[in-house]
């Protein structure tokens, strides 16, 4: 029983010096960096306007595979109103009639839809998948970026939602399916800064989803175009992350349960209270 009393006397001791010190770090040391919270309210219904990957095909097994999705699932288990869902996803879509590919592309191209699929539809959230077929189409980037540019600025001067650019993802197959042949390693990473400043200079999220996927050739689709299903899921991961990051209201159902656990009753009571670290004294020093 003394063992048992002393473990638990022990234990309170150290979660209360942790407690202090922690509450010192707050008002010395480093200064905490300043974040913009994208949205303090759960979205309430997104709407993605991508390519082949968003609409899903025969890469993966189900929709349910997709990384759009996978995202929409992880987004609703921490809200407590589901959010609604609109895939505007079209495979081997173009961003407008300039590219080169657009020949050869299903219609309609981005720019010619994205008032009806997006604006018309009214999102919070607003999730632009493009620039693969663009590129491997041989499009100039800087027609590329106006065009994208286009379509970002309107649907943010309409709507207001949260806007998150994902990039070109990892794959290998450029020189394979004509007229989609001209794209390289080199022409992604062109493409990428493009959509990196597009992100930074139109105040939107950025879902970098080339480098959360390490050029790792095994998730690829045995197309090497496509992502695979375990693909998809990095994908929908770096955005979810991105959004969490950056918009708080995903966190109101978890900040609503957590505030009325005991621990956190307990903890906050310790952490509010004036109380020493162990072994320090007013009386430190004196002789």
């Amino acid at each position: 029983m003394k063992t048992a009393l002393a473990i638990g006397s022990t234990a309170l001791i150290a979660m209360v010096t942790f407690l202090c010190l922690v509450a010192q770090g707050e008002t010395k040391g480093a200064r905490r960096m300043e974040r913009k919270d994208y949205s303090a309210k759960p979205f309430k219904r997104m709407v993605i306007l991508g390519e082949s990957t968003v609409e899903g095909g025969g890469w993966v097994n189900n929709n349910s595979e997709r990384y759009a999705d996978i995202l929409v699932e992880l987004i609703n288990s921490y809200q407590e109103e589901p959010m609604e869902y609109i895939n505007q996803g079209i495979g081997a879509s173009v961003i407008s009639p300039k590219s080169p590919g657009y020949e050869a592309s299903r219609k309609p191209s981005a720019i010619e839809r994205y008032k009806e699929a997006v604006i018309a539809q009214t999102p919070d959230l607003f999730v632009l998948a493009y620039g693969l077929n663009d590129m491997r189409a041989g499009m100039d980037p800087d027609a590329f970026k106006e065009e994208m540019a286009k379509i970002i600025r309107d649907v943010k001067a309409t709507c207001h939602p949260v806007i998150v650019l994902v990039n070109v993802y990892h794959m290998t197959a450029f020189n394979s399916y004509p007229p989609f042949d001209k794209g390289s390693l080199n022409d992604t990473n062109v493409y990428n800064g493009i959509i990196r400043e597009l992100a930074e200079e139109n105040d939107c999220l950025l879902a970098d989803v080339w480098e959360a996927e390490g050029q790792a050739d095994w998730l690829i689709n045995p197309d090497g175009v496509h992502a695979n299903a375990l693909g998809n899921r990095l994908i929908a991961n770096r955005i979810f992350e991105v959004l969490a990051q950056n918009c708080s209201g995903l966190s109101v159902k978890i900040q609503k349960r957590d505030a009325d656990t005991k621990w956190v009753r307990d903890t906050t009571r310790i952490r509010y209270q004036k109380i020493e670290p162990v072994g320090e004294s007013k009386n430190d020093g004196a002789k």
